[in-house]
């Protein structure tokens, strides 16, 4: 049996430590960021404390689990996701407010996006199933074996249609595949694959678009709707509509931009406390915090970040086998990908997704998600050594 002292050496202190600063952070941004709605921000900071306590009791709960007890039922996890992911397709909630988008499902008084909740059934499933045939990973069967495994679920969230969390989905996929072995040929062709396919992306569009805006009757009318050439457009020119599609990045830049050095200061933020900010509690967050706090409270942020994201790098490194190694690798992905859209798309630097910013953002099973991804993490960090829960 091992000592106390040597669990609790293997609990990473800095790493929740710097989960909780983060989730006050949050807290302040998003009191000042729902300050001026007609429902004030008690209800906001209300459900998101209750989440985040949630969510501290599930991660104390999951450090008690061997995580490999999760490998044992990845087909069950698999099989489970997938049909979450089904039933968002078939029995969707609130989808004509949303156009086409299909993303939320109801389970009696709760309402939830089961794409949040399915991004722990990937990682776990696929870590599982790559750790399995890590052996011949970089046999061409194999690996498209894999691949397809994979993939199933990203398609069923393309058909929502919910590109950004998608392609959340793409990223840390294929760090994780990446991470396993996959040989270094495999990677370069894929490099070159998609160079081409960008560079040839980028031209077809920008002829397309030249033909589509001076011809009223343009072959390409009908390749796509009008609004998503719209949302092109506006992504490289903003200014183009600056009332309408264009709006969100002019504001969020105006206010990032007035924030200066030091900031306004909290709860002065003139694009923020006016309301011309939109989503500015959930997906342009970011814009509070510079705008309010500056340079040094999104220096700040990012610092916090930078440490989270280390932390998890060390579990990863140090994990007892490939499957925790990929589990904290894919859940490192996923916040990594979070953050550099979120906080890129309200400078103007990446396409706008909706994409949350973790632990910031508003929004309980968003909160919980993030929480139980670090109750993962820090389950895979403990099991350096056999766990005996009598240690606790």
């Amino acid at each position: 049996m091992f000592k106390k002292e040597s669990k609790l050496k293997r609990f990473d202190f800095i790493l929740i430590i710097t989960t909780i600063l983060l989730c006050i952070y949050g807290f302040v941004i998003i009191k000042s960021a729902t300050m001026s709605k007609a429902a004030g921000s008690e209800a906001y900071l209300k459900t998101q404390i209750i989440a985040f306590g949630l969510g501290m009791a599930v991660l104390f709960v999951l450090i008690l689990i061997d995580y490999d007890l999760y490998g044992s039922f990845y087909i069950p996890i698999y099989v489970l996701t997938n049909l979450l992911l089904l039933y968002t397709l078939i029995n969707p909630v609130k989808a004509a407010d949303w156009g086409n988008v299909r993303s939320w499902i109801a389970i009696g008084p709760i309402v939830f996006q089961p794409s949040e909740v399915a991004k722990f059934g990937v990682i776990i499933s696929v870590a599982k199933f790559i750790d399995i045939n890590r052996d011949n990973i970089n046999h061409p069967a194999v690996l498209l074996k894999i691949i397809l495994f994979a993939f199933l679920p990203v398609a069923l969230i393309l058909m929502q249609p919910d590109l950004g969390t998608a392609l959340v989905f793409v990223f840390f996929i294929a760090i994780m595949i990446y991470i396993a072995g996959i040989d270094r040929k495999y990677v370069l062709s894929i490099m070159i694959i998609g160079l081409i396919l960008i560079i040839v992306g980028i031209s077809a569009f920008f002829y397309i678009m030249e033909d589509y805006t001076q011809n009223e009757n343009s072959r390409y009318a009908n390749l796509v709707e009008h609004y998503q050439f719209e949302r092109i457009i506006t992504y490289f020119y903003p200014e183009s509509d600056p009332d309408d599609l264009g709006y969100q990045v002019i504001q969020s830049k105006t206010a990032i931009g007035s924030g200066m050095l030091y900031g306004r200061g909290l709860y002065k933020g003139v694009q923020n406390q006016l309301g011309y900010l939109p989503t500015k509690e959930t997906d342009f967050i970011f814009a509070v915090i510079g705008e309010e706090f500056g340079l040094v409270g999104g220096v700040f942020l990012l610092c916090l970040y930078a440490i989270l994201l280390y932390r998890l790098i060390r579990i990863a490194k140090n994990a007892a086998n490939l499957f925790g190694t990929l589990i904290v690798t894919g859940i490192t992905s996923m916040f990594l990908f979070h953050i550099f859209e979120n906080i890129g798309m309200t400078m103007g630097l990446m396409p706008v997704t909706g994409i949350p910013l973790p632990f910031i953002s508003y929004g309980g099973t968003f909160m919980l998600v993030n929480m139980v991804s670090i109750g993962l993490c820090l389950s895979v960090g403990m099991k350096r050594g056999k766990i005996d829960l009598n240690d606790f």
